[in-house]
């Protein structure tokens, strides 16, 4: 077959398949158009899932006469100031989303600068231009876009249904808005109630602000403020605390200089920096800001612009990783309890009786076995009266301590005043009460040391005097064995005992008498989940918090008063203590104002 030249209606529609993939595609690149003329209000209406319209209204610099008649023409851009590629500053450069639009759909562009008279307006249908002609617009630029897709009807076959596109266009939106919090924003169409974004106040409080309304007010309450700054890159944003976290990592964001990207760089990086803190099925919330120089990163290594590439990616997810743990640690003892209502809730009666129509003999604590008989005759009005002294049997063991010191109420987490069901210690504090669980507190701290003691001059080892033998499947030795040296960095040297069998020589002294067997099998299957991309950093952290996990005081042990005061005091100098390594809160708090609360004192 010869060699031929495409018609400009084919090289067009080419075109075209790279930049709209669907209507989200459309809304995205018409919204960045709106952005980067100045806009400060911008309204997107969608219907049938932007298949059978598109409007996007903004109130920016607009065109002129002369701009409007090349803005639909391929490569036509007014977004660069010359023809340097690696100097991009604004969000949209190629010049190809109107007319890849209106390659596929019927395009219509009403538009109105300042400095013209009265708008005007273009139609673009199947790639074919119309005159364009006087028109009324106060301000700015509406674009309308019908029947995407009408041109190839190949491709609509591969659109989902209308729901799902919409919640693409809505996805895509609520990325354009996290990005520009001084941008006003309003989404609606016959799929959904208008949801508007007011504009934000500059600087982080706006930011928060926007990203709060976006991600809701549980991310509001645990956000933590990160930022690290070097060689001229700027991270910053906020980061969900711990207790806050998704099943998958779809709520982590990326702001590349204001431009929303998808990159596997920051999962890596997220990754890395709450590994202390979350379990292995558990991501977090953040929303990242990089800011750094446009020839540092280039933006145009993805039709749709949804990736970029940096100069120096190590010098990104180093700022990244340490911008995150420098806020974590920072938050370190935030939990759960002390970031949302959910102990407060989890305190209130289940039924709240109207005023005068209360018996408290019908309470559901009101033991069923001395519930009087209403209406019965028999049962005397002293024996009803008695028995609310009848509360049955403890259902814990409660050992309440002596007066707590002054100055230990004046303590972050308190004075120990007693333990329950020998897991839960319970503290007092100046204005308020602490619940701690005394296996994942010293876990933590165990794990700290663990952590500090590699960093310094390695782990001390305990030689046992005479090594324990661990019988376990040949695959599983054999994955021990291979790492050994990697766990003899943390003391723990084992060697092999013939098949089936690993001999057990020497332990970290920090987990003082431990199970060796158990040890052994969690390790193992910790192991069998790494690959050789994991660092050997990583890797030896995971082996730190399994260790942790078994050096750490159990569930069911009874502490004495000094030991509990002891804990406490260790959780205060411990970085990272509201969280034990496998991302459960450490402790719960609850104070004073809200214990008034509940009983109706304030």
């Amino acid at each position: 077959m010869p060699v031929r030249q495409l018609p400009e209606t084919v090289v067009n529609r080419i075109a075209a398949g790279e930049v709209v993939e669907r209507p989200a595609s459309v809304v995205k690149e018409l919204v960045e158009n709106a952005i980067d003329a100045g806009a400060s209000r911008i309204d997107i209406f969608t219907d049938g899932g932007g298949r059978r319209r598109i409007g996007i209204t903004d109130n920016g610099g607009g065109m002129t006469h002369a701009d409007l008649a090349l803005a639909a023409d391929r490569h036509a851009t007014s977004k660069l100031d010359d023809e340097d590629l690696l100097r991009i500053r604004t969000l949209g450069f190629r010049g190809e989303a109107l007319p890849s639009i209106g390659a596929v759909a019927k395009l219509g562009i009403t538009t109105r600068h300042a400095s013209e008279p009265h708008a005007w307006s273009l139609s673009v249908e199947g790639g074919a231009k119309s005159a364009i002609v006087p028109a009324a617009l106060t301000q700015g630029t509406r674009v309308e876009v019908s029947d995407l897709f009408y041109a190839t009807p190949a491709r609509l076959k591969f659109l989902k249904t209308d729901r799902t596109e919409a919640e693409a266009i809505r996805e895509v939106v609520r990325r354009l808005a996290m990005a520009r919090p001084d941008v006003a924003f309003t989404l609606a169409g016959e799929e959904r109630a208008p949801v508007t974004w007011a504009a934000a106040l500059p600087g982080a409080p706006g930011r928060l602000a926007r990203l709060g309304d976006i991600l809701g007010a549980d991310f509001r309450n645990a956000a933590i403020d990160v930022r690290s700054e070097r060689e001229g890159v700027v991270v910053e944003g906020f980061a969900a605390a711990p207790s806050l976290t998704r099943a998958n990592a779809l709520g982590q964001y990326l702001f590349v200089n204001g431009r929303p990207v998808r990159d596997k760089l920051i999962l890596g990086a997220v990754r890395a920096a709450y590994s202390d803190y979350l379990p292995r099925d558990r991501h977090p919330i953040v929303a990242l800001f990089v800011t750094l120089d446009p020839q540092e990163v280039d933006a145009n290594v993805h039709p749709a612009k949804t990736e970029v590439r940096f100069r120096n990616a190590g010098l990104v997810r180093a700022l990244i990783v340490h911008a995150l743990k420098d806020g974590l640690a920072r938050e370190g003892r935030r939990t759960a309890a002390n970031v949302d209502g959910a102990v407060i809730s989890s305190f209130r009666p289940a039924f709240s009786p109207r005023p005068g129509n209360w018996d408290w003999r019908r309470s559901p604590a009101y033991p069923a076995s001395t519930a009087p008989s209403y209406g019965s005759a028999a049962t005397a009005f002293a024996e009803r009266d008695q028995s609310a002294f009848d509360v049955g049997m403890p259902t814990a063991d409660v050992r309440f301590e002596s007066a707590p010191a002054p100055d230990l109420l004046d303590r972050p987490l308190g004075a120990a005043r007693t333990q329950i069901h020998e897991t839960y210690i319970v503290s007092q504090t100046r204005d308020g009460l602490v619940v701690v669980d005394q296996h994942a507190a010293h876990e933590r701290i165990v794990y700290e040391r663990l952590k500090a003691s590699l960093a310094q001059n390695g782990v001390q080892r305990q030689i046992l005097l005479i090594p324990e033998i661990v019988e376990l499947d040949e695959a599983t030795v054999e994955k021990l064995i291979a790492r050994a040296a990697e766990l003899e960095t943390f003391g723990l040297a084992i060697e092999s005992f013939g098949p089936g069998a690993v001999a057990v020589r020497e332990t970290p002294s920090l987990l003082g008498k431990t199970n060796a067997a158990a040890l052994l099998r969690d390790l193992a299957e910790h192991m069998a989940e790494w690959d050789e991309a994991l660092p050997l950093e990583r890797r030896l952290l995971h082996v730190a918090a399994t260790m942790a996990c078994h050096g750490s005081v159990r569930a069911g042990r009874i502490l004495k008063p000094e030991e509990m005061n002891a804990l406490l005091r260790e959780m205060e100098d411990t970085p990272n203590s509201g969280q034990c390594n496998h991302g459960r809160p450490t402790y719960v708090e609850l104070k004073l104002s809200d214990i008034e609360k509940l009983f109706g004192r304030r």
